[in-house]
């Protein structure tokens, strides 16, 4: 990929994820990635083709990040990495995660089959510790773990630790 290519997805990545897809014009992208607008419709054809560049980079950098709970064969440990997630994005993949939860709203870019092996596992990981109801279970922590990363990505700050540890320490992980 062109550096100017790269510069392209990264400032779209940006403005997309701060300031919407939708009242982002292309002019502005072009500006911050320091090329001309002609040069975004040549290598994505449009807005929603450069969006769907990101995505498409999106599901591999999603699948990479869950592929350690993916492929943990100790129940114990699927449900620490799971609650471990949100304590460990960095600011630099903020826009990156801001995006993706942004998008979730947009019914045409939403995939909820993203995360459904992220669910089955950690719904395995629950029966494996005997809970008594593993699905419920798997859905309650992921929405908690999605309310502590929407704060995250909303205001920016660091997660208060006291939070993972007290999940920890619920599900005696």
């Amino acid at each position: 990929m062109t550096d100017k290519k790269e510069n392209i997805l990264l400032a779209a990545l940006e403005l997309f994820a701060n300031e919407g897809f939708n009242t982002t014009p292309t002019s502005k992208i072009a500006k911050k990635a320091g090329v001309s607008e002609g040069l975004i419709f040549r290598h994505f054809e449009n807005k929603k083709g450069l969006l769907k560049a990101i995505m498409a980079d999106a599901e591999a950098r999603i699948r990479e990040f869950y592929s350690p709970i993916i492929f943990e064969e100790d129940p114990k440990r699927v449900i620490r990495r799971m609650i471990e997630l949100p304590f460990e994005i960095s600011h630099e993949g903020l826009d990156f995660w801001k995006l993706q939860f942004k998008l979730k709203w947009e019914a045409e870019y939403n995939n909820p089959e993203k995360i459904k092996p992220l669910l089955d596992k950690l719904t395995w990981a629950f029966e494996k510790r005997g809970y008594e109801s593993p699905e419920q279970e798997a859905e309650m922590l992921n929405q908690i773990l999605e309310i502590l990363s929407i704060s995250l990505l909303r205001d920016g700050k660091v997660l208060d630790p006291s939070y993972r540890d007290f999940l920890l320490k619920k599900y005696k992980v």
